[in-house]
């Protein structure tokens, strides 16, 4: 049955009787025509059409449709777009459980005494080059050191704590603590559509008298945050230091390259012999940069002394990972 005569069938049922002629067809209403009630005109509707699409980053359709069933409130608009978002990124999360998640990013953030190292993973690596994804690690080192910095100073010494998958989904999210990080995986796994993990992550608050060096292998800055860093390898070097030098901060680069490269397992002592079983202690290991002579013959002309270390590979499994 064509179209026309359909429609002339339905005219039938609903008159009782049939129009002469063809129906006439009309020509289909503007895209702002479409909406629940005459809330706003054509310009002003497709001004804050745009101005949500920017905002929020969801689709034309999806926009479109929040700003119909808000009467064109664009901030109850945003909040059923987000509401919607999770409902449907939580759907997609439980679809995608178990799958494995062995790419992804650590992520470095350091703002006053406080660093933070993160681990987020996802299926892919495309995923993991993806800015939402990024944001996504961002999200998660903000958390960490909300959390690091709502801990009490140890005044004496440093401080160092992990946190596992369980323990970082908990945390709150961002500086209205509204929510918690495990509604931003949601979020991002419904985005892009693959299965993510907030893994782990470490923190680091040191006082006066300390020094925390650190270094991102295959280094990439955030977009909007300048000081987070990101990368496939990170490491924290905890350094004791009598003077603030001016060099410090090349050093611990330096020192957390050789983490990165040699992976220790322990600091170990200035007294410790190379080789044998002290291959894994830090001190006693030949100088990534300079084989030539060992970690401890570098460090200690340098007026510091190393106590203590952090080194997050992504993707890393078994005991590495679980020492923490």
């Amino acid at each position: 049955m064509s179209l026309l005569r359909s429609m002339r069938v339905c005219l039938v049922a609903r008159t009782g009787s049939c129009p002469a002629g063809p129906l006439p067809l009309q020509s289909p209403q503007p895209w702002h025509a479409f909406h629940a009630g005459h809330w706003l005109s054509s310009a002003s509707s497709k001004e804050l059409l745009m101005k949500l699409r920017r905002k929020t980053g969801y689709s034309f359709v999806n926009c479109k449709k929040a700003l119909e069933t808000c009467g064109g409130d664009l901030k109850q608009a945003e909040s059923w777009l987000h509401e919607k978002a999770q409902k449907e990124g939580w759907s997609k999360a439980a679809k995608l459980h178990g799958r494995k998640t062995k790419e992804g990013l650590i992520g470095l953030l350091q703002e006053g005494n406080s660093t933070v190292l993160v681990e987020v993973n996802c299926e892919t690596d495309f995923v993991a080059r993806n800015l939402k994804f990024q944001q996504l690690v961002q999200q998660v080192a903000l958390g960490t050191m909300l959390h690091c910095q709502s801990l009490k100073d140890q005044l004496s010494t440093y401080s160092k704590g992990f946190l596992n998958s369980s323990e970082l989904s908990e945390l709150p999210f961002g500086p209205e603590r509204k929510g918690s990080l495990k509604d931003q995986l949601a979020l991002a796994i419904g985005k892009l559509g693959e299965n993510m993990t907030l893994k782990r992550a470490a923190w680091v608050k040191v006082p006066n008298g300390f020094y925390v060096g650190s270094y991102v292998h295959g280094t990439m800055h955030s977009p909007s945050l300048h000081n987070l860093v990101l990368g496939k390898y990170g490491a924290l070097v905890i350094c004791e230091i009598s003077e603030w030098k001016a060099n410090l901060e090349e050093l611990g680069r330096r020192l957390g390259q050789h983490v990165v490269g040699m992976a220790p397992l322990s600091v170990g002592s200035l007294d410790d012999e190379p080789g044998g079983e002290t291959e894994t202690k830090m001190l006693s290991q030949p100088y990534l940069l300079d084989p030539s002579i060992t970690l401890g013959q570098y460090v200690q002309p340098q007026g510091v002394s190393v106590v203590d270390f952090v080194r997050f590979e992504c993707g890393e499994e078994g005991e590495a990972a679980e020492a923490e």
